[in-house]
């Protein structure tokens, strides 16, 4: 087979894989949710997944996600891993371990409408938690972690939603919001791993995921660039109301009765 052969076979593959519509939409849904992510360490899937579900549906949006977020974020963790409360970080992601299966099966099986109500519904409710200000106050223990990484799992394994309970669970503590950012990266490193297994498995990988995948990383890896570098001298408390904000409005936005206002 020629080169040129090739390249004609992978711009027919690549035309014929990705969606009709919608493409700038998800372009620009990637880099803000790419932002949030390089600041915070958590927050991408609250933005991402209710505005891009709405343009191709949650059994696209959240591989595409994964995929993506796996990807970019891969230099993040030596830092991480070298400013983490490993220990702490392990005993979760034991408990995620069986939450992601059983959230992935709950992707694959329920009615994506549905899905996409559901979604946005927790997307709300667990941006009310981070606002409310409530944290766990107390010293975290093994059994607690575990059950806390079992809740986070379910959440990501249906929608990549699983930050806001860990983060809700580890900000409480005695940790400063560095530590807390280097816990929040290094577990969802091995979260992105559990996925990935489970997705896998769940014939979630179509080639669709992989066609949007080449779209989008750009635009996140360049908004998780910007945020990191925020991170280094914006107001944490100014950059928090930014986020929370944003993921009001996705959450909002990417319910079905706004479709055509995303299309």
């Amino acid at each position: 087979m020629t080169l040129e052969a090739l390249m004609a076979g992978l711009r027919a593959w690549f035309d014929a894989a990705l969606p009709d519509h919608g493409i700038s939409s998800l372009i620009i849904f990637a880099f803000v949710a790419g932002l949030a992510r390089g600041f915070s360490g958590f927050g991408a899937a609250l933005i991402f997944i209710p505005l891009a579900g709405a343009v191709i549906g949650p059994k696209l949006t959240s591989p595409v996600l994964l995929v993506i977020d796996g990807l970019a974020t891969l230099g993040m963790i030596p830092a991480a891993w070298r400013g983490a409360d490993r220990r702490e970080v392990f005993t979760m992601a034991a408990g995620a371990a069986l939450g992601v299966p059983a959230g992935t099966a709950v992707l694959a099986l329920m009615d994506p409408l549905l899905l996409r109500w559901i979604i946005s519904a927790i997307a709300i409710c667990l941006l009310a938690l981070l606002v409310s200000g409530w944290r766990y106050h107390g010293t975290p223990v093994a059994p607690l972690s575990a059950a806390i990484g079992l809740i986070a799992g379910l959440f990501s394994g249906a929608a990549q939603l699983g930050g806001p309970p860990v983060v809700a669970y580890w900000l409480g503590g005695k940790s400063n919001f560095t530590r807390v950012r280097s816990n929040v990266i290094l577990y969802f490193s091995i979260s992105t791993v559990l996925s990935f297994v489970s997705y896998y498995f769940g014939g979630l990988f179509v080639s669709t995921v992989f066609a949007l995948t080449i779209v989008t990383l750009p635009a996140y890896a360049v908004g998780l660039w910007g945020g990191s570098k925020l991170f280094g001298f914006a107001k944490e408390s100014t950059f928090r109301m930014t986020c929370y904000i944003l993921i009001a409005a996705s959450a909002v936005g990417g319910m079905p009765v706004f479709d055509s206002l995303l299309r």
